[in-house]
């Protein structure tokens, strides 16, 4: 019994461990543009039933509760938290930020589709609009040498005043891609996330339409990370992690006891 509750605390340690990396990367991208903070789910692990709920005590009674001891405990997953973050205006026509749902699409050199919430865009040499990793936007948007006067509209239209007109073109139009479940979206990493099976498939259109955010030009969405809550967490985290070290110090203090007085 005594090795149980060594294991189950171990378990516990583990657990606490692995929570404050989650804590830790949220605090490191606490000034990440578009980052969403992640949140760590416990779950229990199986249970050892040494008497069933409900069995036969003797002739005439039956167990009201039974026996169930639980072997520890797990981190099930991750959750990223979808909350909108802080819209910060920076006065650079080619930054975005998306106020509501979306993502925009970005194309990777393998030919994939990901998706970012991060609106920092730049111009390429031939005038392609892309991330700061020179990954270009899909719908490309193709601004043409010579323009002035960007203008990108909540729907994502763009358009541009061109050498000798006086009125401006439109250059195309970017889309966001929405999903079902956001939050099955997997991160992997350079503000990037991919399509999964949990995800679905994206929904793609103009901001604004079907739950899709609007877009706002000259600012960017800041990470979603409150400081003083994941201090708060990360304190919590700190005395768990404290407590099962404790329970392995006391475990073992018993089974001292044991071996030199039984």
């Amino acid at each position: 019994m005594s090795n149980s509750a060594l294991q189950v605390a171990r378990t516990g340690l583990d657990a606490q461990n692995t929570k404050m990396r989650v804590i830790a990367n949220n605090l490191a991208n606490v000034n990440t543009t578009g980052f969403k903070r992640d949140r760590a789910q416990f779950e229990t692990l199986a249970y050892q039933q040494v008497v069933q709920q409900g069995a036969q005590a003797d002739q005439q009674n039956r167990f009201a509760t039974g026996l169930s001891l639980g072997t520890g405990v797990a981190i099930s997953g991750t959750a990223r938290i979808e909350t909108q973050g802080s819209v910060q205006t920076t006065g650079n026509a080619l930054d975005l930020a998306i106020e509501g749902a979306g993502y925009f699409q970005v194309s990777q050199p393998d030919g994939s589709m990901a998706y970012t919430r991060s609106g920092n865009f730049n111009l390429t040499a031939d005038g392609t609009m892309v991330t700061s990793d020179g990954l270009p936007l899909e719908p490309q948007i193709q601004v043409p040498e010579g323009a002035t006067a960007i203008t990108i509209g909540a729907d994502g239209t763009v358009s541009a005043t061109l050498a000798g007109q006086a009125e401006p073109s439109e250059l195309g139009r970017i889309e966001l891609a929405n999903f079902v479940n956001g939050a099955g979206l997997q991160s992997i990493g350079n503000n990037l996330l991919k399509e999964t099976a949990a995800s679905g498939a994206p929904i793609v259109g103009a901001g604004g339409e079907e739950g899709r955010g609007l877009m706002r030009q000259g600012a960017l969405e800041g990470s979603n990370v409150n400081i003083v809550e994941e201090l708060v967490d990360m304190i919590e985290t700190q005395r768990a992690y404290e407590v099962n070290s404790k329970m392995i110090q006391a475990t073992d203090e018993m089974l001292q006891f044991a071996n030199q007085q039984l």
